[in-house]
């Protein structure tokens, strides 16, 4: 859980900031779209194949 000290008087906007800059900090966000975006280990070895051949292939023509 993300606490924030808001001091009195504090301007609402400055604890907003506060919170979404340690929210930010946490990495929550960036594991929620990681867990959504699962790949099977197969699809992602086949993507990998695929790049590297494409990545080659761009070698070879240059040469």
């Amino acid at each position: 859980m993300i606490i924030v000290q808001v001091k009195e008087g504090e301007n609402i906007e400055k604890s907003l900031k506060k919170f979404k800059r340690k929210f930010e900090k946490t990495g929550i966000v960036k594991e929620l779209r990681r867990r959504q975006a699962f790949e099977k280990p197969s699809v992602a070895n086949r993507k990998k194949m695929m790049k590297a051949v494409y990545v080659q292939k761009l070698r070879s023509v240059e040469e």
